[in-house]
């Protein structure tokens, strides 16, 4: 009688190889990644009711009126209204441990709030899939590889690093370092230039917390989705804006966004190359 041949055993899976369930976290990323990138990118003349209702709101909060509401076709039309507004420097002297006595700009409260807004959707994103799986044996402390997505996940790339990379940073690289900045960079010094928002362009970071709680990995309080859902219909509806105590410059939306796609397995998806302003302004996106 002959023995039997024995088959190979099938190779064992990789110990760091992705679960299911978060392979599939990622793969439902994606569609909400890219919608946020069409927002960020969007040149539909801005909703002005939906901008001037969250912002209104926003001025409430910190016991404020409504302001008067002066709309402007381009941030440098912008500019010869904003005359008295804080700049950067003023606001660090509002943060600092001795601030100056009465009270602060609407600006300075802007911004302390929506720090402390941030720094609460970050704790509640605590769920279990976020956190990283155990370390390989010999790994140590090193930094996590940036890899594409589901080779990181792959590599045990815990969840939270891959959602950072893949959402807020690469949604920075198209619409933050790849448009607002240039843009700002052509108004002049950064230090000088009033505090002020970028509307559709605040998109990576409201993005990123979008993801977390469109998929259940975090469930934010309701004060606070009450106050993210503002600034994520803020981005969806309007271009810059700038809050002065009686009167918000506003600035409507690009008329034209030309944009590159970038090889695939970048996190990022498009590379800006081209912006035009309802009044025919065009900064240059690259030095």
């Amino acid at each position: 009688m002959t023995a039997l041949a024995r088959r190979p055993a099938a190779p064992a899976p990789l110990a760091t190889r992705a679960p299911a369930r978060i392979v599939e976290h990622w793969h439902r990323t994606v569609p909400i990644r890219r919608e946020w990138l069409t927002a960020g990118l969007s040149t539909d003349p801005a909703d002005r009711a939906a901008a001037e209702s969250c912002i209104t709101r926003i001025y409430e909060r910190h016991s404020r009126p409504r302001p008067t509401f002066r709309w402007v076709d381009s941030p440098r039309g912008a500019l010869p209204h904003l005359t008295g507004l804080p700049d950067h420097e003023v606001l660090q002297r509002w943060i600092s441990a001795r601030p100056p006595r009465g009270v602060p700009p609407i600006a300075s409260d802007i911004a302390a709030g929506l720090s402390r807004l941030r720094s609460a959707l970050d704790a509640a994103a605590d769920h279990p899939d976020l956190a990283a799986p155990p370390r390989r044996p010999g790994k140590g402390q090193q930094p996590w590889p940036v890899l594409p997505p589901l080779e990181a996940l792959d590599a045990g790339v815990p969840l939270r690093e891959v959602l950072r990379h893949g959402v807020r940073e690469a949604l920075g690289t198209s619409l933050a370092a790849g448009l607002a900045w240039p843009v700002r960079a052509a108004l002049g010094p950064t230090r000088t230039l009033p505090i002020g928002w970028y509307g559709q362009q605040d998109a990576p970071w409201i993005a990123y917390h979008d993801v977390l709680r469109r998929l259940g990995l975090a469930t934010y309080r309701l004060a606070d989705e009450d106050v993210f859902e503002d600034w994520v219909l803020l981005a969806r509806s309007t271009g810059w804006w700038w809050p002065g105590e009686d009167v918000c410059v506003m600035v409507e939306r690009p008329a034209l966004v030309d944009a590159d796609p970038v090889p695939s397995g970048r996190h990022d998806e498009a590379r800006p190359r081209l912006v035009r302003y309802r009044d025919g302004w065009s900064p240059p996106l690259h030095g």
